[in-house]
């Protein structure tokens, strides 16, 4: 069994691709959009939006409240991608890698919104971070929503 792996979500959305993009290059206002899933956004180094940006994230997954602490890999605002890798948290017990990355695709009225987690797990037994993806997914969804009621 192959611990390294990859999981890739698409969503369709219909507010602007710019604004989402922007929303996860500058994810400070996240827990106020989402205070459910994402209780805080906090910059630990560097400054919004930039590559080498050290970031943490209070959120619930499972159920429970967990910490993520990442660096901002990459930022492409002509791609509208973002990549974040995991340095510390909930994830470095289970995961040896984890990132995350974000990539919205102008379509015209509709947009695409494509997240992939690429990870690698401690050991065999460790699960898929599917529930993640699931997060991830209805995240997406209240951030549509929160966008096109505006």
């Amino acid at each position: 069994m192959a611990l390294t792996s990859k999981l890739v979500s698409q969503t369709e959305i219909k507010s602007d691709s710019d604004a989402f993009h922007e929303m996860f290059k500058n994810p400070h206002r996240i827990s106020n959009i989402c205070p459910d899933k994402v209780k805080a956004v906090d910059l630990h180094e560097g400054d919004w939006g930039t590559v080498g940006s050290v970031i943490s994230w209070k959120y619930v997954h499972d159920g429970k409240v967990k910490i993520s602490k990442e660096i901002m890999e990459a930022v492409d605002d002509e791609k509208k991608s973002v990549t974040f890798k995991v340095i510390e948290g909930d994830f470095t017990e289970l995961y040896k890698s984890f990132i995350f990355i974000l990539h919205v695709d102008a379509k015209g009225e509709s947009n695409l919104v494509t997240w992939t987690l690429e990870y690698e797990k401690l050991k065999e037994d460790v699960p898929d971070p599917a529930t993640m993806m699931d997060s991830l997914v209805i995240m997406t969804k209240d951030i549509e929503t929160y966008h096109l009621q505006k």
